[in-house]
């Protein structure tokens, strides 16, 4: 019975995205309580392994983000553990986290993706007027989520790099990614289901960390207004991504798509979505019949070790 199950809730962990960990974990948290289980929640740091060692959870549910939670790190610990945990494993999450290597993945399993190259620091600061590509092209931190340190290079730019680099959390490598012109739209797959396809209408300027998690930072529009063979094949290429990377539990992807030119391009996956009150994955899950509780609750009995 769920009440006799104890889960860790791990949240928090490292800048830039612990904020975030924190909201999504204390609601993982409440809603795993009101469901009858009982539950310790973990603020993540160096004395993790001691934490679960004294408290022996019988599941481990990641709601980490970003650094260290998301990117097969504490999913090694746990599997070193032998404690049963939620979302992808080591490797898929390795994988996904990391934005070159996803798309060799993807590029492998023939879907659509954008011209891209990986560049470093040293490059950038070295050479600062030296487009890795030509303008407008997107500039990412290979391993970061949640938008942080994404810049929009535009097609007259003329700013030096060294100096957008300012309004960037400090990465070694960064991905230089042709900019796709079109909608946003995003795409969850629970187990082998996908969800309805939703589009993201920033209120101003780009989806970054402002539109993804302040309150009317974007419009979300459910379902996404396409043509069905469109709206299949995201759901498609959604269900290929996720089995392509070896993930488990759910994820969601995220997609351009530009109708006069490329058509549909996927961007990422992101094996641990979000789960505040303006996350995206819960509102496409209540969309299918599926409430706030009883999607956590599904993540939790999905759990296991050698993921």
């Amino acid at each position: 019975m769920s009440g006799k199950k104890h889960i860790a809730v791990l949240m928090g962990g490292q800048p830039p995205e612990r904020a975030i960990s924190l909201i999504s974990g204390a609601e993982c948290a409440t809603s795993l309580r009101d469901s009858g289980y009982q539950v310790s929640e973990i603020d993540v740091d160096s004395h993790l392994a001691a934490t679960l060692t004294q408290l022996k959870p019988d599941i481990a549910f990641n709601a980490l983000h970003g650094f260290g939670g998301e990117d097969g790190k504490v999913q090694g610990l746990l599997e070193v553990m032998e404690i049963p945990y939620t979302h992808s494993g080591v490797l898929a999450s390795a994988l996904a986290m990391n934005k070159i290597q996803a798309k060799k993945i993807f590029a492998a399993a023939g879907l659509p993706i954008a011209e891209h190259c990986l560049v470093s620091l040293d490059e950038l600061q070295t050479h600062p007027q030296n487009h890795p590509m030509p303008p407008p092209y997107v500039l990412k931190p290979v391993n970061q989520g949640s938008s942080f340190g994404v810049l929009i290079i535009e097609k007259d730019a003329t700013l030096p790099l060294k100096e957008a680099l300012k309004t960037s959390p400090q990465s070694n490598l960064f991905m230089a990614e042709a900019y796709i012109a079109g909608r946003e739209l995003t795409c969850a797959v629970l187990g082998e289901r996908p969800f309805e396809v939703l589009e993201i209408k920033p209120k101003q300027g780009f989806y970054d960390y402002a539109a993804k998690y302040d309150e009317g930072g974007s419009q979300h529009i459910l379902p996404a207004d396409l043509a069905d063979s469109v709206r299949a094949q995201i759901q498609d290429i959604s269900l290929k991504a996720h089995a392509a990377l070896g993930c488990r539990g759910v994820t969601r992807a995220d997609f351009r798509y530009d109708a006069d030119g490329q058509g549909v391009v996927i961007l990422e996956l992101n094996t641990q979505p979000g789960m505040t009150p303006n996350s995206l994955v819960p509102k496409m899950a209540k969309h299918a019949g599926m409430s706030y509780g009883e999607l956590v609750e599904w993540i939790v009995e999905d759990a296991s070790c050698l993921r």
